[in-house]
């Protein structure tokens, strides 16, 4: 069964970045904690074991009504971004103490960059395409409509020929029906003894 104390789990999570997150003198390390009512930041050079910077919410002046909120995580990672400067430090790595990363953590770590700290990492602004003009809109709609109709086109005589097949087929065979007819009668016409008339059935008879 898996463990759900979160003490233990963010414990583990932050040992496991531990092993591949270390501060150096060029690059220190900014590790973060949070409870519940305060959010704590410092710069650490791990080679040294010297903490050469810090901030948190316990301060008055970065708590004001509460430190449990993103508000005050803002203004220590505001605050830990300007004392980094201050000390020489404008590259550092980030250590999130197992915490995920958002609310007040995610608001420490970008306010700290926007005072300054890793600049060359910040992410660039999309370039978004520009809008057509309603000129060259209305050119491309009139280009495709001339396409359209020239499909339509080609699909419509298919559809006449399918239509117009079973007719032609029928008419031959209403022709051979009716050729057959004809000679038919022509032959009963023709096998059909002749009657004879009055006239010749007297004489007959005086004979």
């Amino acid at each position: 069964m898996a463990n759900r104390n979160r003490p233990e789990v963010r414990a583990a999570v932050h040992r496991r970045i531990r092993r591949k997150v270390r501060g150096t003198t060029e690059r220190p390390r900014l590790a973060v904690y949070r409870s519940l009512n305060h959010i704590y930041a410092q710069v650490i050079d791990d080679q040294k074991s010297l903490t050469l910077a810090s901030a948190s919410t316990t301060e008055k002046t970065l708590r004001e009504k509460t430190g449990g909120n993103i508000d005050a995580a803002k203004r220590v990672g505001q605050a830990i971004g300007e004392r980094a400067l201050a000390a020489g430090i404008e590259q550092v790595v980030f250590d999130r103490g197992g915490y995920l990363y958002h609310g007040r953590v995610k608001a420490l770590t970008d306010a700290a960059r926007a005072a300054g700290l890793n600049k060359g990492e910040a992410k660039e602004p999309e370039a978004v395409a520009p809008e057509d003009s309603p000129k060259e809109a209305d050119a491309a709609e009139a280009s495709a409509k001339p396409k359209r109709a020239k499909a339509k086109e080609k699909k419509e005589p298919k559809v006449k020929a399918d239509k117009a097949e079973p007719s032609a087929k029928k008419e031959p065979g209403a022709k051979q029906a009716s050729g057959a007819k004809e000679e038919s009668s022509a032959r009963e016409e023709l096998s059909a003894p002749e009657e004879p008339s009055g006239k010749e059935e007297a004489g007959a008879k005086e004979e």
